[in-house]
């Protein structure tokens, strides 16, 4: 990614990561992600805002050497994750004068994880300032914004808030500001429900502090700027508030198919009570896209056959992301078959046992299903239909 000014003074020069298809060796990139890092230039001194990943230091090198900079006095350290801070080293042996800006809990991950010297911090705490000369940094310390030590800074003239991995998206774009509403709308959903929803009320609280500021632009530290902070706040106002939709979100598994038959009979009976459904064949689903259809469901069905005496590896795997990214759902349950016996029911139900949810009466049958099953599953829609209808998102 070439270098490019954001305002007089103020440029982008981290690096676009167009081919990365995994994260952390967990999370999809469909659409590959950026790494952002900025330079922020005082009539007195010089700072960058995070560094990139390790992968991508030579291209970091070029940008800054395309605008001349020979020396950094400041590098603004947010988070101490290695797609952020992973060429930290190498920026501070290129730049021997330079120190890195950062909260004490991140300083402490940063010598543990990267082996920063000690006498190269300088640490700050909440709400201080950094004078770059006609330039000012506020701190806003964040934590369990993703990690504990998370940090934002707030260009206070520019009104330009870099928040590292909140508002991000991953999403690769030549685009330095915001291509497409709809679609970066879609990718910071799958961001925040893959990353942020487990910290869902911290974030709130945040949002708040963030309220009381005057932001003309957001950059955060993956994807690209928005130049309409709004479209991302009410985002995340929506996502982190607690009303949800009447939708039920039904990952299921299917070994011999007696799950499945009962999975699309439970379908059409909720669709015929005004109820949206998205379904997950597991075997064949983007996790990052469940966890995104997780983010504003009023209800979670798991659909699970038993293998031996427990529930399927892939329903056991689609229930313990569900139970780690602590959703806003309301009501869960489980539906499914067995062959001979077996705890699948009980140990779906403790898995999920960090959400806030009523559990409802599961359908959990012997072998195929049956007529008695059908009317068992259509009684458990009608059952959710009069919970979504108690809630007030589906009209009586």
């Amino acid at each position: 990614m070439a270098a490019r000014e954001i305002v007089p003074g103020v440029f982008a020069v981290g690096a676009i990561d167009w081919d990365r298809r995994l994260f952390d060796e967990l999370i999809p990139l469909p659409d590959g992600t950026t790494y952002n890092s900025y330079l922020v230039q005082g009539s007195e001194k010089t700072a960058l805002i995070d560094t990139v990943d390790p992968m991508k230091t030579a291209e970091l090198v070029g940008n800054l050497e395309s605008l001349g900079v020979d020396s950094i006095d400041y590098i603004v350290s947010s988070h101490a994750e290695q797609d952020h801070s992973g060429s930290l080293p190498a920026m501070l042996e290129r730049f021997g004068d330079a120190q890195v800006v950062t909260n004490q809990k991140c300083r402490d991950f940063l010598v543990d994880l990267l082996h920063v010297p000690e006498d190269r911090f300088v640490v700050i705490g909440d709400g201080d300032m950094l004078d770059l000369g006609g330039r000012t940094f506020e701190f806003i310390i964040a934590p369990w914004v993703h990690w504990p030590e998370t940090m934002l800074t707030y260009l206070k003239e520019d009104r330009i808030l870099f928040p590292c991995d909140l508002f991000g998206s991953h999403y690769a774009t030549s685009s330095l500001y915001v291509p497409d509403e709809g679609v970066i709308y879609e990718s910071a959903k799958r961001y925040y429900a893959e990353i942020m929803m487990p910290f869902r009320s911290s974030i709130k609280a945040h949002l708040a502090k963030l309220a009381m500021r005057d932001i003309d632009l957001i950059a955060p530290s993956h994807g690209p700027i928005y130049d309409n902070p709004a479209l991302i706040v009410e985002a995340y106002r929506d996502w982190t508030g607690d009303d949800v939709t009447n939708t039920v979100v039904l990952p299921y598994v299917s070994m011999h198919g007696s799950t499945e038959t009962m999975v699309k009979h439970f379908m059409d009976a909720l669709m015929a009570r005004g109820i949206e459904v998205q379904p997950f064949n597991l075997p064949k689903t983007d996790t990052g896209e469940l966890a995104k259809a997780l983010v504003d469901a009023a209800t979670v069905v798991i659909g699970a056959p038993t293998v031996i005496f427990g529930p399927h590896p892939q329903a056991v795997y689609a229930t313990y992301l569900a139970n780690l990214l602590r959703p806003k759902a309301r009501y869960a349950t489980v539906i499914g078959s067995y062959g001979w016996g077996g705890k699948t029911v009980d140990t779906i139900v403790e898995m999920l046992g960090r959400l806030r949810v009523e559990f409802l009466d599961p359908v959990y049958v012997k072998g195929h299903p049956k007529e008695e099953d059908f009317a068992a599953l259509d009684r458990l829609a009608d059952e959710i239909a009069k919970k979504h209808q108690e809630a007030g998102i589906l009209p009586s």
